[in-house]
């Protein structure tokens, strides 16, 4: 019988072995992609406990499809779902035009406090990429998810509330903004800082990483970005200081070893040291708009964003495909399932089924190597095989069960 996962004030998961999860489809190739992604995320988890567990999926509605259901782009009944059930992973969704809801996605993120979008990027062997090493880079992005850009406080140019703040900014801190600016205020938090450290370090711990690089413009914002930067070295040396060094210490004789090196970068300097120096960042923390030019830029190395996967986790936690909704291709069964796929992967581990994530990624490792794949792999391969979107889900199956059999 189907169950509710469920998290405690830790953030901590009760999973049983037949979790209730939800799923929303997506806009344009979102149904597809999805159907993919579900029929090998259901063949991993079979085979990898023997039909010893099963996700049981309840779909919820956002974008077009809860629009045209009932009339609106993010229910509230899929907020409660969420917080009801925990877990949840999407396609990717259309951003309405006009007025009324920003973004569904920065809403969602909002509404649950998804506080952390978590993006890891990695090379698989056999997709094209512009840089010669390409598996060097092996990093995890945390990128805050509530604060700075996306708190999404701004006043249009010319608008009675701009020329209110312009007015308040100019005469009460004898500053000199234009009249007819746009106005936008980024926000960072001590609080919202320091549990996104808190969470990288963590993962750290956890998966036996090196180093955390705190990536950030405090050179010139130095009480936004430069706070976030000192924020987090603040949770580190308060509540990790047993585990961590910093790099200023080990420049002045400190060992690295068993402890986790804690350094940080000027966002544009890291632009230069992720394609210069990929192999010396294991986990990088940064604010959410460096975070956005960061994890795009990462991607792009190893292949682009249809292999990369994503997440937004809080209390609680919602993976999703991190491309567009791609509406020329809709219901063309054509594009890359491959980031959703590994959204599910995170999704895996997430819950505690990381045997079932890793020969996820096995099958998917065999399938690209055997150039077996969708077109935008294919055009990129010599003598490569192009796929449908379920041949290459079907493929991948085919390749998890040989992989449990031993060949």
């Amino acid at each position: 019988m189907a169950e509710k996962i469920t998290v405690n004030d830790k953030h901590e998961l009760n999973v049983p072995d037949n979790p209730i999860i939800c799923f929303i489809e997506g806009d344009g190739i979102g149904p597809d992609i999805w159907r993919a992604t579900k029929s090998v995320v259901d063949a991993a988890v079979e085979i990898a406990y023997n039909g010893a567990r099963k996700i049981e999926w309840k779909e919820i509605l956002a974008g077009e499809k809860a629009k045209n259901a009932v009339d609106s782009y993010l229910p509230e009944e899929t907020i409660d779902a969420i917080k009801e059930y925990t877990v949840a992973i999407k396609g990717p969704l259309t951003t309405p035009i006009g007025g009324g809801i920003r973004s569904i996605n920065v809403t969602l993120r909002q509404r649950l406090d998804l506080f952390a979008c978590i993006r890891p990027v990695r090379y698989f062997q056999g997709v094209d990429s512009p840089v010669k090493k390409p598996q060097e880079l092996n990093v995890v992005i945390y990128r805050e998810n509530t604060e700075d850009v996306y708190s999404g406080i701004e006043w249009e140019a010319g608008s009675e509330d701009a020329k209110k703040v312009i007015s308040f900014i100019n005469n009460t801190f004898n500053k000199t903004i234009l009249s007819e600016s746009g106005i936008g205020i980024k926000p960072m938090s001590e609080f919202g800082t320091r549990r996104l450290m808190r969470m990288a370090i963590q993962h750290a711990l956890k998966n036996n990483k090196k180093s955390i690089t705190i990536v950030h413009k405090g050179n010139i914002m130095k009480f936004t970005e430069g706070a976030f930067a000192k924020w987090c070295y603040r949770e580190a040396e308060e509540n990790f200081k047993d585990v961590i060094v910093k790099e200023s210490d080990v420049s002045a004789g400190a060992s690295t070893d068993g402890k986790i090196l804690i350094k940080d970068r000027i966002a544009d300097a890291m632009f230069q040291q992720i394609l210069l120096r990929p192999s010396e960042y294991d986990i990088i923390i940064t604010p959410n708009l460096n975070g956005d030019y960061l994890s795009d830029a990462a991607a792009a190395q190893v292949g682009g964003l249809g292999m990369a996967p994503g997440a937004n986790i809080g209390k609680y936690a919602v993976f999703e495909a991190t491309h567009g909704t791609a509406p020329k291709y809709t219901n063309l069964d054509k594009v890359n399932p491959g980031s959703l796929m590994l959204s599910a992967v995170m999704m895996l581990e997430h819950i505690g089924w990381p045997e079932a994530g890793k020969l996820t990624i096995d099958g998917i490792e065999r399938t690209i190597s055997n150039k077996t794949v969708t077109y935008d792999l294919a055009r990129q391969m010599e003598g490569a095989t192009e796929l449908k979107c379920s041949e290459y889900g079907n493929k991948i199956i085919e390749n998890m069960k040989l992989i449990s059999q031993g060949h």
